[in-house]
């Protein structure tokens, strides 16, 4: 495969990568509800690494206690998390993978409050999360800088694990993003009103974590390239367009980042981010919303709205409706790239009874690779490599994507979980997987209650104990034997 632009090796300034595929930021309640990490986190990692991605980009790592975005995620708030990270890198390493921690703080967009937050959440704003309802209240510069610091701290505690590099989480609606998002920052101080205001929060954070690290320690940034912060709710402000984005992502490189991470959106989920449609109704409680969407009802103050439209089937074209007014407007848009053809033969016949060739052909060309057009207009603006997420799971269209300089890799999430092995299947030559990724997103509805895995029926012969047992295999090896 030397010759597959794939599998050559990624340079960046201090880090090699072996290929071309990054693991994006994708996980499940699998760790303690203190913070600490078990074996559960380490088989779920191992699971991609032994699939042949060249680096994992950790999900959501919060750098306090406070500012996780739910329970049950191993955190990067003290000192004695660094030996559990220190296990999981060696783990990852094993397999010549890297392993990247993603830095992160919920501000505002905190699906469920741990016991610890006796308060309201944090935000740049003291206004409420119009999608959920999620109170936050206006933070002190006091607290920036704290929060600035945790970010430098929790960097250092990685560099000491021994993992390979950081990524701030600074995308899909978390707190780096409601300070940088003209929808959300509302602040009059030297934290908001300009694009250099609204990203001083940002940069203060690069300066921290390079202060703690040192100029040779890989460090990248996700980011969203445009916010679509009216997506949900039609009365809210749209947020950033692409053009401030390329400004920032100017600054991130001449502050010191090493590579920029592309996303969209500014919440999460978000109805642009992931692609793919969002589950109400089917044959099983794991196809539906309304049976893990309980967990939240006490998050927020439109949580019961949102509740009742998920569960009263005489409802779901209101929020169908507010869901895919945005999408429907941005998928019309001819798709920049196409893969090659689905091939029949290629598709695993139980698989074909359920999605036909045809119908998997049309959810490729809807959904994979809708962010390559901002990642090529960054990628034009800065001299760092650029890495783009979203729904790639297709050989021939991640070449096209690289090789025609739109990014320098691609980062996977869904697909992966539902095909570990995603990349091993590449090297073999196969241009999809035999049980592709239909873009249901029963995955990420079923995070908050349920393992995180593959709940697509169709992907087993809608054979449900099939489906439940490999998703249960995220805690084998036990933690006791």
């Amino acid at each position: 495969m030397e010759n597959d632009i794939i599998f050559q090796p990624l340079e960046f300034r201090h880090l090699t990568i072996k290929n071309r595929i990054f693991r994006s930021n994708i996980s499940g309640r699998f760790d303690n509800y203190d913070g600490s990490g078990n074996q559960a986190r380490i088989n779920w990692e191992e699971k991609f690494a032994r699939g042949g991605v060249g680096a994992i980009v950790s999900s959501f790592v919060p750098v306090t206690i406070k500012g996780r975005i739910v329970p049950n995620y191993a955190t990067i708030d003290r000192d004695d998390c660094i030996p559990f990270w220190h296990q999981v890198g060696e783990k990852v390493h094993e397999y010549d993978c890297k392993f990247i921690m993603q830095l992160s703080h919920s501000g505002r967009q905190q699906d469920i409050q741990g016991v610890e937050n006796d308060y309201i959440r944090q935000s740049s704003t003291g206004r409420t999360e119009s999608f959920h309802g999620l109170e936050c209240r206006t933070m002190s510069v006091d607290e920036i800088k704290q929060v600035v610091q945790a970010f430098g701290k929790g960097a250092k505690r990685a560099k000491k694990a021994g993992l390979d590099g950081v990524e701030l989480h600074g995308a899909n609606g978390y707190l780096i993003t409601q300070f940088l998002s003209s929808g959300i920052n509302d602040r009059t101080d030297a934290f908001g009103g300009s694009l250099k205001n609204r990203a001083r929060f940002l940069l203060d954070i690069i300066e921290a974590v390079r202060t703690e690290v040192g100029d040779d320690f890989h460090f990248q940034v996700k980011i969203s390239a445009e916010d679509f912060n009216n997506a949900v709710i039609p009365w809210e402000k749209t947020g950033n367009k692409l053009e401030d984005t390329v400004q920032i992502c100017q600054w991130m490189e001449e502050a010191g980042v090493d590579a920029i991470h592309v996303s969209v959106g500014s919440l999460f989920p978000h109805p642009l981010n992931p692609p793919g449609t969002f589950p109400l109704e089917g044959k099983y409680a794991t196809d539906k919303a309304e049976n893990t969407y309980d967990t939240m009802l006490s998050s927020g103050n439109q949580t019961f709205r949102n509740y009742l439209l998920f569960r009263y089937r005489a409802l779901h074209k209101i929020f169908e409706w507010l869901w895919y007014r945005i999408p429907r407007k941005v998928y019309r848009e001819p798709n920049l790239l196409q893969g090659l053809p689905v091939k029949a033969e290629e598709l695993h016949p139980d698989f074909r009874k359920f999605v036909s060739p045809q119908e998997l052909q049309k959810l490729l060309e809807t959904y994979q690779g809708r962010n390559l057009g901002y990642a090529r207009e960054i990628k034009k603006n800065v001299k760092i490599p650029v890495i783009c997420t979203g729904g790639f799971q297709q050989a021939s269209y991640i070449r096209k994507a690289i090789s025609e300089g739109f990014c320098d890799a691609v980062s996977i999430a869904r697909p992966l979980v539902a095909n570990h092995d995603l990349v091993k299947q590449f090297e073999q030559g196969k241009d999809l997987p035999e049980r592709p990724c239909t873009y249901c997103n029963r995955c990420l509805l079923n995070t908050l209650e349920n393992p995180l895995g593959c709940y697509e029926p169709a992907r087993y012969g809608d054979d449900y104990e099939a489906m439940i047992r490999e998703v249960m295999t995220v805690y084998n090896p036990p933690p006791f034997k």
